[in-house]
C-alpha cells in the first residue's frame, strides 16, 4: 500500500512513469471488470481500453486522504467507465455504413418527392441508391430506433419525460458487483482457515457451533477467530 502512495503521489506531481506503473500494476483489476461484461456486443479488448480509461480517472481523482485502498476506490470508477460506454455506443449500436445509408435514403427521398410530387415508394429510393429494398429499409428502421429511446413520453406528470428516463436504473447491480469484487479481494488476503471459517459462517450460514466441531475446536475459539478475521479484512479494507 505505501508502494502504491508513492506512486500516486508521484503520478499527480507529473510523473508519467509512476502514472503508467499504477496502470500496469492494475491490469488484473481492470480484467476481472471486463469479463463481467462478456456477451454484451463488445469485444472485450475494447471494453479493456475503456476499463483503462476509468482507472486513469481514478489515479487522478484519488484523494491520498482517503482512508480506503486504491483498488477499491478504482473499481466503481472502471465499471462505471465500461456501463456509460455500453450506454452510449454498445446498447443502440448501430455500424457506420447502415447510418450513412440512412442518410443518403433520407435525402434522396426528399429529392424524389419534390421531383416526383409525392411520396417515392422504398422500391424507387433504392432503385436510385443502387441498393435493395431490404437495405434501404434496415436503415431507416436503424435510426427510428435511436430516435425512439429519446422520444418525449407523455406521462400526465412530467413533459419532459423520455423513454431513456424509463429505462431501469442498473446502479444495484453495479454496486452489487463492486461489493462481490472486494469481497472476493478480501477473501484472498486470508489463509485457508480463516477463508474456511468466514465462507462457513456468512455464505453457508452454520453457527459457530457447526463450524467449531467441523475443525475440532471450541466454540469459544471460533468466536474469537472470526473476531480476529474481520478486524484483518478492516484493517486491509482501510488499507
Amino acid at each position: 500500500m505505501e508502494e502504491i502512495i508513492r506512486l500516486l503521489k508521484l503520478a499527480h506531481a507529473g510523473d508519467r512513469q509512476a502514472r503508467e506503473e499504477l496502470v500496469m500494476r492494475n491490469v488484473g483489476l481492470v480484467w476481472s471488470i471486463v469479463r463481467h461484461f462478456s456477451g454484451r456486443g463488445c469485444e472485450l479488448e475494447d471494453l479493456y481500453q475503456i476499463g483503462c480509461i476509468g482507472l486513469l480517472k481514478a489515479i487522478d481523482k484519488f484523494d491520498l486522504n482517503y482512508d480506503v485502498k486504491f483498488s477499491t476506490y478504482a473499481v466503481p470508477m472502471i465499471t462505471g467507465e465500461i456501463k456509460r460506454f455500453l450506454r452510449d455506443d454498445g446498447m443502440i449500436k448501430v455500424s457506420r455504413s447502415v447510418k450513412e445509408l440512412g442518410i443518403r435514403v433520407r435525402s434522396m427521398r426528399e429529392q424524389l418527392t419534390g421531383q416526383l410530387g409525392r411520396e417515392p415508394s422504398l422500391e424507387e429510393i433504392a432503385g436510385k441508391l443502387g441498393v435493395s429494398r431490404e437495405e434501404a429499409a434496415a436503415s431507416l428502421d436503424a435510426a427510428a430506433e435511436v430516435e425512439s429511446i429519446y422520444r418525449t413520453v407523455n406521462t400526465g406528470e412530467d413533459q419532459n419525460l423520455c423513454l431513456l428516463d424509463r429505462l431501469p436504473d442498473d446502479r444495484a447491480d453495479q454496486e452489487q458487483m463492486m461489493n462481490q469484487m472486494v469481497l472476493k479481494q478480501l477473501l484472498e488476503e486470508l489463509d485457508a482457515k480463516e477463508r474456511m471459517i468466514i465462507m462457513r459462517r456468512y455464505f453457508d450460514n452454520q453457527t459457530q457451533s457447526q463450524v467449531a466441531a467441523e475443525l475440532h475446536i471450541s466454540q469459544v475459539q471460533v468466536s474469537r477467530l472470526e473476531k480476529k478475521i474481520l478486524m484483518k479484512m478492516r484493517e486491509y479494507l482501510n488499507g
